[in-house]
């Protein structure tokens, strides 16, 4: 999408525009590493598990680096390298998952338009109206 300078994150125009222009309001950070992030083995555990919100993920990486698999229209996994500087939206209704790679260590901004929901809803969850709407937006694509 655009160059964005991890080390300024907190006083970075650019962001503030994506921001403004996409309505994230809400925003916080993450540090996904075993001495900051309580109970970290079980959340790591959980954020490999398949799933699906029913909002858009987004995440821009401030340090570290990780993964998130998302699976294609013929449900075989892609894998996005994400690193330091790089944004990523996960649309409502897109089957995903996220993991460290071997340095252990993400930190990231998470954002989100109003109240952030953090439900996940592990697969199958084909029934929900989000998911439907992706499927059609594939199909659409296709």
């Amino acid at each position: 999408c655009c160059s964005l300078d991890a080390d300024k994150y907190e006083n970075d125009p650019e962001l503030e525009k994506i921001r403004r222009e996409r309505n994230y309001s809400w925003m916080d950070i993450i540090t996904i590493t075993r001495d900051k992030l309580p109970n970290y083995e079980e959340k790591i555990k959980m954020f490999y598990e398949e799933h699906l919100h029913l909002d858009d993920e987004i995440r821009y990486i401030l340090d570290g680096s990780g993964y998130f698999d998302v699976r294609d229209a013929e449900d075989k996994w892609i894998r996005i390298s994400m690193e330091k500087g790089d944004m990523i939206t996960l649309p409502a209704g897109i089957y995903h998952r996220f993991t460290v790679d071997e340095k252990n260590y993400v930190k990231a901004m998470r954002l989100f338009v109003g109240e952030p929901v953090w439900t996940a809803y592990n697969r199958p969850a084909d029934h929900f109206e989000a998911r439907e709407r992706y499927v059609k937006f594939l199909a659409q694509t296709a």
